[in-house]
């Protein structure tokens, strides 16, 4: 059974309400899984705190060494930690391992022509061996975005992992988990999205604010050779619903609603 790979926002990891349901909705799902985290509002709370000025280029963190220290703490040791803990004690065989570990994720600065990034990091090579070890003996990975780099670690974006990841083991799709239930038209859920659709929806307005980087993600693990991409919410994670994304939906222009009508 191939598996999927889930990747969970950084907001939502400080909600203990919420780590329960999701231990519970992990442990009953059928399929083998590989969770991804992120954590930045956590990483930023510290930086403030410390009187580090988090900065950031079109959405993504710029890593300066004093900031990799403080991912590091955070997303290896505070969140990482804190989500396997709610995963065990709810019977869920789970290892929190960041992309440093056993060389699971390398990554190099990204590239800017007009900043110097820093210590954030793009993925170039994933040792998917380490994933299907795990996942042949009942383990839950749990990886925290902590990448290797030739002489250092790069913070790299949990989309982005997730993403790679999904790649190379071959992932039946990805799940993104949000606050909503995917992707909605006036109040409707629209359960399935090509490529081609999705763009034009963003074009319209249709799917817009928060919505649209979520979107742009899941497009672009199909770009990257993941089969499907869904966006979600914990209830439809547990009943398998959302919004559907494929490089191609049949029914072309049209898109399937929750009620069973096409708009």
């Amino acid at each position: 059974m191939l598996p999927l790979v889930l990747k969970i926002g950084g907001h939502d990891l400080r909600d203990e309400a919420f780590l329960c349901e999701l231990s519970a909705v992990v442990r009953d799902l059928p399929v083998p899984l590989v969770l991804v985290h992120g954590g930045g509002v956590e990483i930023a709370d510290l930086q403030q705190r410390l009187g580090i000025e988090p900065q950031y280029l079109q959405g993504l963190r710029v890593t300066d060494a004093d900031s990799l220290a403080l991912v590091e703490m955070v997303l290896c040791g505070l969140v990482n930690k804190r989500l396997v803990r709610f995963l065990v004690h709810a019977g869920v065989d789970a290892l929190g391992l960041s992309g440093v570990d056993r060389g699971l994720l390398r990554a190099r600065q990204m590239p800017h022509d007009q900043v110097d990034m820093g210590f954030t990091g793009e993925v170039n090579a994933v040792d998917a061996n380490v994933i299907h070890e795990m996942l042949a003996q009942g383990v839950t990975p749990v990886v925290s975005p902590l990448c290797l780099g030739p002489d250092c670690a790069f913070n790299v974006n949990a989309d982005h992992v997730a993403g790679a990841l999904a790649v190379a083991i071959e992932a039946s799709r990805i799940v993104f988990l949000t606050n909503v239930p995917g992707v909605l038209r006036e109040g409707t859920l629209l359960q399935e999205l090509d490529s081609g659709q999705a763009r034009e929806l963003i074009g319209q307005g249709i799917i817009h604010g928060g919505m649209i980087p979520k979107v742009e993600t899941a497009l672009q693990a199909l770009a990257t050779g993941v089969p499907q991409a869904l966006v979600t919410n914990l209830d439809g994670l547990r009943q398998g619903t959302g919004t559907l994304f494929q490089k191609e939906v049949k029914s072309i222009a049209r898109v399937k609603t929750e009620s069973g009508d096409r708009v």
